[in-house]
C-alpha cells in the first residue's frame, strides 16, 4: 500500500518537521538523506523553501515531477520558465505571512530610530548614568518610502499611517487604487524619504536594485530597512556607506548570503540585524502548513491549486 501513495520529496533540512506533518497522506522523503536520494527518480512533488535555488541537475533527475510546492511565500529560487516549459505546476503560501512581516518592518524601524537595541546594550553594560539622556528621533511626520506595494508593502503602509508617518511608494507598475502617491522613480523615492523599506518581490530583473546611487540618495540621515530579500540590496555598497557615514543606518532581516557571516557586520555602525525571522511566527507557519497541504491535496486530486504562483493558475 505504501508504494501506491504519492511520493513527495522535502528539499531542505530546516523543513524536516514537514516529514511528520505529511506522512499520514504521502510517502515523504528527505532529500538530504540517502534514503531520499535513492527515490529521486520517483518524486512526484517537491516541497521547497522558495528562496533556495533548485539545482537544474536535481530537477532533471525527477522525470515524474509534476508539482513544485513552495512552503514559503517567496518562490524566487524556482525557475518558472523551466517549470512552465515542462508543464510542472508551482504553488506557494500566498500572502500567509504578509501581516507578520509588516509588523517586523515596523519593529525594525522602532528598534533603530528609537534606539531600543542600543538602549538595551547601554543598560546591560552599566553605561546608563544619572543626568545622561539619549534623544532619539520621533516617527511622527517621518517620510516613509516603500519599495514594492504588494501585500507586505500595503500592510506596512497601513501601520505607518496610524503612526503618523508620511507615506510614498514606488514600484514598476502604477496602482491607481492606492491613496498614497507613487514616486516617479526609485531614486526619487529615496531622495524624499527619511526611511526606506524594501518590500519588493525578488527576481533576476531587480537584483541589486538598492545600489550605491539609491543609498546615497537616501543619505546620511536616512534609514534603510529590508524585509524582502537580501539580493535586492548591494550589500557591499550598503556596508561601505554605513562605514563612511553616507547612510544613517540600516535595519535588516534578510541578507545576501544566509546565514550571514557575523564577522561581516562586526565593525559596521548603526545597524540592527535579525536572522530572517520577519515572517516566522506561529500563526504564519500554521497558515503556510495549511496552504501546503491544500495545494498538495488539490494537485493529486486533479483540481485547481488553491494558491498557485502567478501565471500557474
Amino acid at each position: 500500500m505504501s508504494d501506491a501513495r504519492p511520493i513527495i520529496m522535502i528539499a531542505q533540512p530546516h523543513l524536516a518537521p514537514l516529514l511528520a506533518v505529511l506522512a499520514g497522506d504521502y510517502d515523504v522523503m528527505p532529500l538530504w538523506e540517502e534514503a531520499g536520494r535513492a527515490r529521486i527518480a520517483d518524486t512526484q512533488a517537491l516541497v521547497t523553501a522558495g528562496e533556495f535555488r533548485l539545482d537544474p541537475a536535481l530537477l532533471a533527475a525527477m522525470p515524474r515531477l509534476g508539482l513544485i510546492a513552495c512552503f514559503t511565500v517567496g518562490y524566487d529560487g524556482v525557475d518558472l520558465d523551466w517549470a512552465r516549459a515542462r508543464n510542472i505546476a508551482v504553488s506557494h503560501a500566498g500572502d500567509a505571512n504578509a501581516q507578520d512581516v509588516a509588523d517586523h518592518a515596523i519593529g525594525l524601524i522602532l528598534a533603530h530610530r528609537r534606539g531600543i537595541v542600543a538602549g538595551d546594550r547601554q543598560v546591560r553594560a552599566g553605561q546608563w548614568v544619572a543626568g545622561a539622556k539619549t534623544i532619539t528621533r520621533s516617527l511622527s511626520g517621518a517620510r516613509l518610502g516603500i519599495v514594492g506595494m504588494g501585500a507586505i508593502g500595503l500592510a506596512t503602509a497601513q501601520r505607518a499611517e496610524v503612526m503618523r508617518m508620511e507615506i510614498r511608494w514606488w514600484g514598476p507598475r502604477p496602482k491607481p487604487e492606492l491613496r498614497w502617491p507613487r514616486a516617479d522613480s526609485l531614486i526619487a523615492l529615496a531622495r524624499t524619504s527619511d526611511i526606506l523599506v524594501v518590500a519588493a518581490k525578488a527576481d533576476d530583473s531587480n537584483r541589486g536594485m538598492i545600489d550605491r546611487a539609491v543609498i546615497d540618495a537616501l543619505g546620511a540621515g536616512g534609514l534603510l530597512v529590508n524585509v524582502a530579500r537580501g539580493q535586492l540590496v548591494d550589500e557591499d555598497a550598503l556596508i561601505a556607506a554605513l562605514q563612511d557615514g553616507r547612510l544613517g543606518g540600516a535595519a535588516l532581516d534578510v541578507f545576501a548570503q544566509e546565514p550571514t557571516d557575523a564577522a561581516r557586520w562586526a565593525d559596521v555602525p548603526n545597524v540592527v540585524l535579525t536572522p530572517h525571522t520577519g515572517g516566522a511566527t506561529d500563526a504564519a507557519v500554521a497558515q503556510m502548513v495549511a496552504m501546503l497541504r491544500a495545494n498538495l491535496r488539490a494537485y493529486f486530486a486533479g483540481e485547481a491549486l488553491p494558491s498557485p504562483v502567478p501565471g500557474f493558475g
